[in-house]
């Protein structure tokens, strides 16, 4: 892996694949973006690294890193969205006060608590595999009959 001097900060560019983020909005979000420019939706995204430039010695190439967003999930109602642009505020304040926010950091140091009581009552990861063990299930005994 390349290693950047402490001053150099790299340009991020995003990938063009953007099908993550297409599933993940209804086709209400879809056709509100499309026929009400300037219209928003709210989303937790996950970008992955996918390629770099400008990290060899003496290369006159600014360095630039090109992420993709390989997961996301879009707000679907008013209070979820609410409830992401708080921990987006809440994340902003903290980069503020730590003095990072024009710095490349770790990222937030503890999401989960911002939102956790808000999500509270969405099912928990080995809930949502449980749900999937049993529908599965559900198809093969109604495939065999």
């Amino acid at each position: 892996m390349p290693k950047l001097s402490p001053t150099q900060a790299p340009e991020v560019k995003l990938d063009s694949a953007a099908a993550s983020v297409e599933v993940s909005l209804t086709t209400e979000q879809r056709r509100g973006l499309f026929e009400k420019p300037g219209s928003v939706v709210v989303a937790i995204v996950e970008l992955t690294s996918k390629s770099y430039t400008g990290h060899a010695e003496g290369e006159e190439k600014e360095p630039q890193v090109k992420v993709r967003v390989t997961g996301c999930e879009v707000a679907r109602t008013d209070a979820e969205a609410a409830t992401l642009l708080e921990a987006k505020r809440a994340m902003w304040r903290a980069r503020r006060m730590d003095g990072t926010l024009d710095e490349v950091g770790p990222g937030p140091r503890d999401p989960e608590a911002v939102i956790g009581t808000a999500f509270a009552a969405y099912p928990s990861e080995d809930e949502y595999k449980a749900h999937e063990r049993a529908r599965e299930a559900k198809r093969r005994d109604e495939y065999v009959r």
